[in-house]
């Protein structure tokens, strides 16, 4: 992937933000369709549901409708739509897929926008007041959002096959 900031405190960000995405892919790699649709915890979500919500409501949400200001791409999605919850037709790895294209596209948008940069757009009928008032405090939140679900990742993934991310053998 080709990407350029001039903004050194952005291209760390980012960094760190890339971290964490590899981190939610590499966590599920090796996991058959079946397995990515088996909810393992009370709540019921499963690592797909999980992995959709990702590039919807974080990736899609925050960079490109909330940042980049394009309103359109939450209203495209299906009405009463839970991101939460991958259709049963559509193949794992399309969803997969989706998140890839959409870190993609949320990428472009931060490298094209200040670090103090304020949201284009927020959905103040739906959410109140913004809480999040630059590119910077949204790349912060989307870290600590992508963060906290490939933690819930590793969880899932350790109660259905005890693999475990990143640890080292002996």
């Amino acid at each position: 992937m080709t990407r350029t900031t001039t903004d050194s405190e952005i291209a760390a960000l980012l960094t760190a933000l890339d971290g964490q995405r590899r981190h939610v892919l590499g966590i599920l790699d090796g996991l058959d369709p079946q397995a990515l649709r088996r909810p393992v915890l009370p709540s019921g979500w499963d690592c797909l549901g999980l992995v959709q919500h990702l590039a919807l409501d974080v990736e899609q949400f925050w960079f490109r409708a909330v940042v980049a200001g394009d309103e359109d791409v939450i209203r495209g999605l299906p009405e009463g739509a839970d991101a939460w919850q991958a259709d049963p037709e559509t193949p794992a790895a399309d969803v997969l897929d989706r998140y890839r294209r959409e870190t993609q596209l949320a990428d472009a948008v931060i490298t094209a926008t200040p670090a103090d940069a304020a949201p284009a757009w927020w959905p103040r009928d739906l959410f109140g007041e913004p809480h999040l008032h630059t590119l910077r405090d949204v790349l912060l939140h989307v870290i600590t959002e992508t963060a906290c679900h490939a933690g819930h990742l590793d969880a899932a993934r350790e109660l259905m096959d005890g693999r475990r991310w990143l640890v080292l053998t002996q």
